[in-house]
């Protein structure tokens, strides 16, 4: 199930708004949906392919490391900050259902640089899709969804409320929106391969 984040990003609802079509089973979906289409990214890649440092001029990372905020990502950089996301949103989720209002964040990036292989993005795709499904799984029969995510006045501004429905979401929809940004590293990938 691919969830098309279209009236979201054109502004016409907020997430919290567009969650109230999605079940706990939905979201799921979505999630396998996800991690099935980056799987299917590196199907014909090998370890350098996923570890190529590609050219993006519009990299910018305030966060990173001194010295990194410009550098181009590559898949495993990339698989290592959206699965970090997505679980970060699902955490919430589970927090969000049970009726606790949590305002730290529960995120945890593993870090992109101990990712060199084909087979450790694969690994951490499938450990993701484990976790996203567990945190689901902690969600109450009667999911508590009037308590809100506690969030600065800036972050509300832009996104709106999240509860334990639009923060899930709210994770997956920042993951679908690097899946251009992959397809053009692989692209680069497989140039630079063929010389």
């Amino acid at each position: 199930m691919k969830i098309d984040f279209g009236p979201v990003e054109r502004g016409e609802m907020t997430m919290l708004e567009f969650s109230v079509r999605f079940s706990k089973d939905d979201l799921a979906a979505a999630s396998d949906a996800s991690i099935d289409f980056m799987l299917h990214l590196l199907d014909d890649l090998d370890d350098a392919d996923v570890t190529f440092d590609p050219i993006d001029e519009h990299a910018h990372d305030p966060f990173a490391k001194p010295g990194e905020e410009n550098i181009g990502w590559s898949l495993a950089h990339l698989i290592a900050h959206v699965t970090a996301s997505t679980e970060e949103g699902a955490a919430f989720s589970s927090i969000l259902a049970r009726g606790y209002p949590l305002e730290e964040r529960p995120r945890y990036e593993t870090p992109w640089r101990d990712i060199r292989t084909k087979a450790q993005c694969v690994q951490r795709l499938e450990e993701s899709r484990r976790m996203r499904r567990g945190y689901l799984m902690t969600w109450p029969d009667v999911p508590f969804l009037d308590v809100y995510r506690k969030a600065s006045e800036r972050f509300e501004a832009r996104f709106g409320k999240l509860n334990a429905t639009a923060s899930f979401l709210f994770g997956l929809w920042h993951e679908t929106q690097h899946y251009e940004q992959m397809q053009e590293v692989k692209r680069q990938a497989l140039a630079a391969r063929a010389g």
